[in-house]
């Protein structure tokens, strides 16, 4: 694996696999969310100014995340020490935390947020499976042990591992890459772009979890597996509400002569 890329020179600054993917994940999500805030009938120039404000809320979420549930469970290590730690990033926290600056965002600049939600959903995506490739690049998140011939080793692994395991990271940008392209080839037809996303997220992650090493809580469920549950109704619920909401919008009749033809 190669949790480092390169060193800065005459800085000694390491630059971390995973920190290279983060950054193409944004840079990726910006140029995604350029043509649809234009498809969406908004202000491709508004795309930057929330990039900013959901970075900084995804990335302070992730780490509140990591920082809350780490102290929790080992009382012994200080809340600040794991907040402001290099390690430590946890995607639901930062999805949370950039769910709320975007909401604070469209206020602040007055961009509608049904419609912006319907941008970024797609970029969500494909920046969390490039994510998930900087995970497998540092060898963190990875799962059981398995004798599966795509199971690999991470001896060098947060922590270190030297028999093989699920790549679970893998399976995630695997089923990440696909939600994205689904939702890209839905995103003028969905009642609810969003809630797509969120049903397909919460999907994905409940399934994958079973192979990941993550405690359970409840009923043989990790954490990870009852948000994903959670994500998934809430979803669903998006997608009633526009399915009504476009319904609504049809003519009086319309409903009446769609069937009359099938």
């Amino acid at each position: 694996m190669y949790p480092e890329l390169f060193t800065i020179p005459f800085l000694d600054w390491p630059i971390s696999s995973f920190g290279a993917a983060m950054a193409t994940a944004f840079l990726v999500g910006y140029r995604i969310a350029l043509p649809r805030m234009q498809e969406e009938g908004l202000d491709p120039e508004d795309t930057a100014n929330m990039l900013i404000w959901i970075m900084f809320g995804g990335v302070v979420g992730a780490k509140l995340y990591y920082a809350i549930d780490f102290s929790i469970r080992l009382p012994e290590v200080h809340f600040w020490s794991a907040f402001l730690s290099r390690a430590g990033m946890v995607f639901y926290g930062g999805l949370m935390g950039g769910a709320l600056a975007g909401l604070a965002g469209c206020r602040y600049f007055k961009i509608p947020t049904i419609a912006f939600a319907n941008v970024v959903c797609i970029p969500l995506a494909v920046g969390q499976a490039i994510g998930r490739i900087g995970c497998f690049l540092v060898g963190d998140d990875y799962g059981r042990a398995t004798d599966l011939p795509w199971g690999i080793a991470f001896p060098q692994g947060l922590p270190p591992v030297d028999f093989p395991v699920h790549p679970t990271m893998l399976y995630e940008t695997l089923w990440l890459s696909l939600a994205a392209v689904w939702l890209w080839r839905r995103r003028k037809t969905s009642p609810s772009l969003m809630g797509e996303y969120l049903v397909l997220n919460g999907m994905g992650r409940t399934v994958i979890e079973h192979w990941r090493l993550n405690a359970r809580v409840a009923l043989d469920l990790s954490e990870a597996q009852w948000i994903g549950i959670g994500l998934v109704v809430f979803g669903g619920l998006l997608l009633l509400l526009g399915a009504r909401r476009s319904g609504a919008d049809q003519p009086p009749g319309s409903g009446r002569a769609v069937s009359s033809r099938s």
